[in-house]
């Protein structure tokens, strides 16, 4: 959208969450380094503080991966959060994101990409080579289970929490 009529949509998001008093968090995105454009972190900078001043509670430039960039779009929208897509390795860590100023990092679907690479690696071998070696260093059963279990029990927790009752 062009930015006048996109802080229009934002602004009218953020008066829907105001009066209807509910507990939601307000991301806006600005996807110039996505769409290629020709100069997309002042356009992005430019998006994004229009956003924050328009009621946005978190700030979304997906797309730079440049510890330099990042920096220059923390410091833009200060003291809003950024979030960074992260889905490749730059080479940073979630610690170099955070020292960076970042306050959250999404992954996107780069999760299911590892997994799909695994297996598309692995099915590559046993077709090519007729090898189970895509199979080495895989995750047990019961290590992949107990994950779950963990997790399932996590969550349980947390609701329990929320409501008010005891763990």
């Amino acid at each position: 959208y062009e930015l006048p009529l996109a802080v229009e949509r934002l602004r009218a998001a953020r008066d829907a969450i105001n009066q209807s008093r509910a507990d939601v968090l307000l991301t806006a995105r600005a996807e110039c380094f996505l769409v290629g454009h020709h100069d997309a972190l002042r356009e992005s900078v430019r998006r994004l503080q229009a956003f924050a001043e328009a009621g946005a509670d978190v700030l979304f430039a997906p797309g730079p991966h440049d510890p330099t960039a990042i920096k220059a779009l923390v410091d833009a929208v200060r003291p809003k959060p950024i979030n960074v897509l992260v889905i490749r390795d730059s080479g940073l860590s979630v610690a170099d994101i955070a020292a960076l100023g970042v306050r959250r990092i999404s992954v996107g679907g780069a999760l299911a990409l590892a997994a799909w690479t695994g297996f598309t690696r692995a099915a590559q071998k046993l077709k090519s080579e007729g090898s189970f070696a895509g199979f080495a260093s895989l995750v047990s059963y019961p290590d992949i289970n107990g994950f779950f279990v963990t997790d399932y029990r996590t969550r349980q927790s947390d609701k329990q929490r929320a409501a008010g009752s005891p763990s």
